[in-house]
């Protein structure tokens, strides 16, 4: 998937794996991120929506609640009024679980991305920021890159398009940054796609790999 931007192998997989051996929901969110990225909105707020938790175990410290991915895809679909509904039952889910570990970036940042679909601006980067203190890529050249992916996310998500544009073009050129692939691919950079800068930037690095 990040190599080629192939995600045909990746559906296939996750496809297969019945619902009662997902307990946890992670195989659930990998699919349901395998067919955002394929942009089968229907599709994927099925998936999401058949998990019986409240929450979804993700690639991150950072349990996913159920209601904020389906608010992102009722967001992708033109239903803001129902995304807003959504985004707010996972903002009280998220806040809980930030209490419960205050510490977590992961938390942060999952949280910034929360606030800023709701249109909380100045919280939701604040709350991006705080990720990347707590896990700066001086102290984790693995994770730390996710924690300034979100703040990318963030900043293009509340229209700051130039500090969105300045931590992609690092992260494009750091390890477990982000692939050129996947930038393509993701819905959440959507809001970027017009500006000249995305190309450039594609244009830059893809002769680099």
């Amino acid at each position: 998937m990040s190599w080629k931007g192939d995600l045909k192998t990746a559906e296939e997989q996750f496809s297969s794996i019945p619902p009662e051996t997902d307990p946890t929901g992670v195989m659930t969110w990998a699919r349901f991120w395998v067919l955002l990225l394929q942009r089968e909105f229907p599709e994927a707020l099925a998936v999401v929506q058949r998990f019986p938790g409240e929450t979804l175990i993700t690639e991150t410290t950072a349990p996913a609640p159920k209601s904020f991915l389906k608010g992102i895809v009722h967001s992708l679909q033109g239903d803001e009024a129902t995304a807003q509904t959504e985004f707010d039952e996972a903002r009280v889910i998220s806040e809980k679980l930030l209490r419960e570990a205050p510490e977590d970036p992961a938390r942060h940042a999952q949280h910034g991305l929360i606030l800023a679909a709701l249109g909380q601006k100045q919280d939701a980067i604040a709350e991006g920021k705080r990720a990347v203190e707590l896990l700066p890529e001086s102290q984790d050249a693995f994770d730390g890159p996710r924690c300034t992916a979100a703040l990318a996310q963030i900043y293009a998500s509340t229209g700051e398009s130039d500090e969105a544009f300045r931590l992609l073009d690092h992260l494009l050129g750091i390890p477990n940054g982000i692939e050129i692939p996947l930038l393509k691919l993701d819905p959440i950079w959507d809001p970027l796609r017009k500006d000249p800068r995305f190309q450039a930037l594609i244009d830059k690095y893809a002769t680099n790999r």
